[in-house]
């Protein structure tokens, strides 16, 4: 398991540019609520405590992970962001959706990093069980929603 000896919410701060300087957007699915929004709240305390300015991060929800690359997309060309954190959970059933769903959000995340000069990231938890999200999401791993915002702050600044 890539998580097993990793906490995600932990990242030394002396080694991240500052975020003051950047405008962050947040598109966060509806679909796994309890997960997503722990997620997003762990992408917003990490982007605050690099020096993001709260007033320059911008939070969409949409209905599910599925729908994250369209939403990325329109805040890319509408909003004036430096970077989008894509947040969504989608978790195993007993039918082939789950392969369907995180296929093509991953597919349309990384296409949108190939067509626009504004990095997306990824942050979408693929789990086989509500417990391993939970894990994740501010759990006994930590919370990958805080990596993804150490990573926007990186790529951000990577643009500039």
């Amino acid at each position: 398991m890539a998580t097993e000896n990793k906490n995600l919410s932990h990242y030394d701060k002396t080694a991240i540019p500052s975020a003051k300087q950047f405008r962050f957007g947040i598109v966060v699915s509806e679909w796994n609520e309890q997960i997503t929004g722990a997620l997003c709240e762990g992408a917003k305390e990490a982007l605050l405590d690099c020096g993001a300015i709260a007033g320059n991060i911008v939070k969409w929800d949409v209905p599910g992970s599925f729908e994250l690359t369209f939403g990325a997309k329109k805040m890319i060309e509408t909003q004036n962001v430096d970077a989008v954190i894509a947040i969504g959970s989608v978790i195993q059933g007993e039918t082939k959706h789950f392969d369907f769903v995180c296929d093509a959000t991953a597919n349309g995340i990384k296409d949108l990093n190939v067509k626009y000069d504004v990095p997306v990231i990824f942050c979408v938890l693929t789990d086989n069980t509500l417990q391993q999200a939970i894990d994740r999401s501010g759990g006994k791993h930590g919370n990958k929603g805080t990596e993804a915002a150490i990573a926007a702050i990186k790529m951000a600044a990577l643009g500039k």
